[in-house]
């Protein structure tokens, strides 16, 4: 995926000192472009431009955007005629109690998690076209789904999960990084408080009340608002964001 060995570090937003990055974070192409990019590895403004749709001067634009707020660097080129662009991290990440309280941070963090939501719709209809058209194998059907539940937690108890999600997507990635059955996965974390009141069907989901729409059996869950909320950020398209602490 990568243009090296390893994984990249994640990048930690501050509020404060970084509210320029993390505001060139909510146009919709750049967060496509970091995404593409952390995904499939390095890629040209020309590429990149085919891949979205765009045209290659906008894209190269909002490239050079990225790479002024070192979001992506130049990677190796294979000749002199081409300029590469490669991800310089795995994530982005930032602390959600900080950027709440910082000018125009909520907005920024309400826009980039309407991104991944696009996010998992795209994945979604990836994923389907993928088993329809036999790119996936029956062995990915047991495992693979969609799901929801709503549960009562402390603030510290969410916490707890949200840490547990990511420390085990982290550990199981490096244990099949290996493994030539392994595929690429999107995984998304949601964790959600609702105040007491009027739900607005909130607390209904689709399924049973602890949902699992797709899933024939108790126990599927999946989730995310940004690559890791709480997090981390960097979908993908946008693979990758992870808001709040860790």
């Amino acid at each position: 995926m990568a243009d090296g060995p390893g994984r990249r570090p994640d990048r930690v937003l501050d509020p404060e000192r970084d509210a320029a990055a993390l505001k060139a974070l909510t146009h919709p192409l750049r967060i496509r472009l970091l995404g593409l990019l952390r995904e499939d590895g390095p890629a040209t403004a020309t590429e990149l431009a085919a891949r979205t749709g765009e045209s290659s001067a906008s894209t190269s634009y909002h490239l050079r955007v990225l790479a002024r707020y070192e979001f992506v660097a130049e990677a190796e080129h294979r000749d002199a005629r081409e300029r590469r662009w490669r991800a310089v991290h795995s994530a982005t990440s930032w602390d959600n109690a900080a950027v709440y309280a910082s000018p125009g941070g909520r907005a920024s963090v309400n826009a980039l998690r309407g991104f991944q939501l696009d996010h998992l719709e795209r994945s979604l209809r990836r994923h389907e076209e993928d088993v329809a058209a036999g790119r996936l194998g029956p062995q990915w059907f047991e495992s693979s789904g969609v799901g929801d539940l709503l549960v009562r937690l402390t603030p510290e108890s969410l916490a707890e999960l949200q840490e547990t999600f990511h420390r085990k997507a982290d550990e199981l990635a490096a244990r099949d990084e290996h493994d030539p059955r392994a595929e690429k996965v999107v995984l998304l974390w949601a964790g959600l408080p609702l105040a007491p009141g009027d739900d607005g069907g909130a607390g209904t989901p689709g399924a049973d009340a602890g949902g699992r729409p797709d899933d024939g059996r108790t126990g599927r869950r999946t989730g995310a608002d940004d690559g890791r909320t709480g997090p981390r950020t960097g979908t993908g398209g946008d693979a990758g964001h992870r808001g709040g602490a860790r």
